[in-house]
């Protein structure tokens, strides 16, 4: 986490009383989360943060102005979108899962989008040419609809779909398209972890207090690189998984919030990961089973 908004629906901003109330300046403006985002990638860049790529939910996938304003800034993305979502192609523009069902048999393909706690995230996708914007999209990118199909059919019987828009330098695989699509979920325990201030369960009372408590330091919480997460154990040995992040999350919750005996604590830590560590294991086994 290097930068925060604080979003406040109309509601808020439409009522300057309750905003003086809660010490939001009067200079502050409604502002819609794509909005926000654009500033902070804005600010991140200028400032020469390194970036190639964006990734982020349908919020910000179905606005066609953030996707414009990424292709402004050169920044490839994946980004996405609902199932009705108005996509470009050949003959005029069709729904994402319309083009999906168009998909033939041997357009899909099995791959990892990244590791999980049990093991590489194992989906079918699909990748679509799509006709580039000359006013918008920048010269040499491409710009494609990523589909993902699930293995196991849900309680309906049926295989869920996702879909992505992307846009990128031509010539960029499919396998980084689908890598960076598997962040996402990275990125939504980094949130999680953050709406919970690194406590075990939701904060207690209103939301939002006034805004200087919301932007205050002390809510920061770092965001910590997980490593080899959802690797194997590097040394089978000790019989503990990795540090992850849910687990540095409790054990600052215990040093916050109380007042901790140390050793209890840490036991209680590694009594965790020892388990989670069979888990994994027995996971494995009963995979290369299946696969044999």
């Amino acid at each position: 986490m290097i930068d925060r908004e604080l979003y406040l629906p109309k509601s808020w901003t439409g009522d300057r009383a309750r905003c003086r109330e809660a010490a939001v300046p009067d200079g502050v403006e409604f502002a819609t989360k794509t909005v926000l985002a654009q500033a902070m990638l804005a600010r991140a860049l200028d400032a020469g943060v390194p970036a190639t790529w964006v990734t982020a939910d349908e919020a910000y996938g179905k606005d066609h102005k953030f996707r414009t304003w990424l292709e402004s800034r050169r920044l490839s993305y994946v980004l996405a979108v609902a199932c009705n979502q108005t996509i470009p192609a050949a003959a005029g523009t069709s729904r994402a899962d319309v083009l999906a069902a168009q998909a033939p048999k041997d357009a899909w393909k099995r791959r990892s989008c990244g590791d999980g706690a049990k093991g590489p995230r194992l989906f079918d996708w699909a990748v679509a040419s799509l006709p580039t914007y000359e006013d918008t999209t920048p010269p040499g990118w491409s710009r494609w609809l990523l589909v993902r199909r699930s293995l196991t059919p849900n309680s309906k019987g049926e295989l869920e779909l996702a879909y992505y828009l992307c846009c990128a330098p031509t010539g960029t695989t499919d396998d980084e398209l689908i890598r960076v699509a598997g962040t996402h979920w990275v990125v939504e325990e980094c949130f999680q972890t953050a709406k919970n201030g690194g406590r075990p369960g939701p904060l207690p009372g209103p939301p939002l207090r006034r805004l200087v408590s919301a932007h205050h330091p002390g809510h920061a919480r770092p965001h910590l690189p997980r490593g080899d997460r959802g690797d194997r154990p590097k040394s089978p040995g000790s019989g503990l998984i990795p540090v992850t992040l849910g687990e540095v999350k409790r054990l600052l919750a215990h040093l916050i919030t109380t007042v901790p005996d140390h050793a209890v604590t840490w036991a209680c830590s590694h009594w965790r990961r020892r388990h989670q560590y069979r888990a994994k294991q027995a996971h494995y086994q009963r995979r290369q089973t299946q696969d044999h």
